[in-house]
């Protein structure tokens, strides 16, 4: 009998570890980890049998990441299961072509933008004439997830189908994506954005990794925002920005304002937004970290949050304008009106309040749908902006070395 894929892969690579523990709900506004769609046809799921007599299950997920040879191979076909898996890549040194996860080291779930790792094992029962994939929570008054199945029962390796509505993704980080393999919920991940008129860009801005869901499953667009929750939003959303390094300890050991106690939550990225001049305090010292962001106050923070990534890239701090600025009805006696025409000349990062008629309420709190729009629109400027940099550097490297 052949020895467990997972004990026989161990003599070929080592896996990488790569875990954080997900926030509270009060931090609900950032995750620690972002997700990267993939092409789901270079993934398989599959039922790796084990024990004395192979009659226990394991997930293993491979990825095919080059086409110099292929990982596996299957027997059979989603109209008739289920489908046998030989698993090619025991057969030769895979790295570079293909990619294994056999524990929750290299594979979790993602569900609400939220990563679950922490909260749920993953495993595999033999029910009702099928292998299932089963999320079991941690936490009993958590929901059972129902992942996948193989349809069907049969000897060796079988290709579990996920269910409608889940796929497999890329964990990210910093930008930057990792190999850890999500089994991830399907779009769109909240119900209660389903009608939001910032629906895609909500859900772009919950797979960058700077904001989030709550554990309920819910986003809340239209829950207001407040000060703490948008420097922790700016904060994440400048860790995806290329090019730009960013810092912050875990933890700092005095307060950044008198009414911002060290143990807070908030306190270590509030302290970096005030070192990189992202956001102020009041006259009297202090910075309020529970009060709403009006519509005007977010978008100097936007502004701020450009001008620091540019900055961070040698760049300067003048944003060039993408387009002409918009005339609003009622910003023309406004203190924030010049950064209001700016930043709506700014990748059209404003809009008018609702994205119709020409009123911008700027003096209405900022509500979370808008938040995570105007700072994907910053973070989608900069990257652009990055792009053509690094392409104008090659650009002249080259001329350089034909002249």
């Amino acid at each position: 009998m052949k020895a467990s894929l997972s004990w026989r892969l161990a003599t070929l690579a080592t896996a990488a570890c790569s875990a954080l523990a997900l926030a509270g709900s009060a931090r609900a506004v950032s995750a620690p980890f972002g997700s990267k769609q993939v092409d789901q046809n270079n993934f398989i799921a599959v039922a790796e049998p084990y024990g004395p007599n192979n009659d226990r299950y394991s997930l293993l997920v491979i990825e095919q990441k080059s086409n110099e040879r292929q990982c596996w191979e299957t027997q059979g076909s989603a109209s008739n299961p289920p489908v046998k898996v030989e698993p090619l890549l025991l057969n030769f040194d895979f790295s570079g072509i293909c990619g294994r996860a056999t524990d929750s080291n290299g594979y979790s779930i993602r569900r609400n933008g939220i990563d679950l790792g922490q909260d749920y094992l993953i495993r595999i029962e033999k029910k009702n004439g099928e292998l299932q994939l089963i999320g079991e929570p941690r936490d009993s008054q958590n929901p059972t997830l129902q992942i996948g199945s193989t349809r069907g029962l049969g000897d060796g390796f079988l290709k579990i189908f996920l269910n409608d509505g889940w796929r497999f993704a890329k964990r990210t980080y910093q930008g930057k994506t990792l190999g850890h393999v999500y089994l991830a919920q399907g779009k769109p991940a909240f119900p209660d954005i389903e009608s939001d008129i910032y629906r895609a860009e909500i859900q772009q801005a919950v797979d960058m990794g700077f904001i989030s869901g709550f554990p309920n499953g819910e986003f809340r667009p239209e829950a207001n925002l407040t000060r703490e929750q948008i420097v922790s939003i700016a904060l994440e959303a400048a860790k995806g920005i290329p090019q730009t390094a960013v810092d912050v300890p875990a933890n700092v050991s005095s307060a950044p304002y008198p009414d911002v106690e060290p143990s807070r939550w908030s306190a270590a990225k509030i302290q970096w937004a005030k070192d990189n001049g992202i956001v102020e305090g009041y006259p009297n010292g202090e910075f309020r970290p529970q009060d709403p962001v009006t519509r005007a106050e977010l978008m100097a923070i936007e502004r701020k949050l450009a001008r620091y990534a540019q900055s961070q890239r040698q760049q300067g701090t003048e944003l060039a304008a993408t387009q002409e600025p918009t005339q609003f009805s009622d910003t023309s006696d406004h203190w924030a009106n010049e950064l209001i025409a700016q930043m709506s000349a700014y990748c059209g990062v404003v809009s008018p309040r609702g994205e119709e008629g020409d009123a911008f309420a700027p003096d209405r709190p900022a509500q979370r749908n808008y938040a995570a729009t105007a700072t994907l629109r910053v973070v989608n400027c900069l990257q652009r902006d990055g792009a053509a940099q690094t392409e104008g550097e090659a650009s002249s490297e080259t001329t350089g070395n034909a002249q």
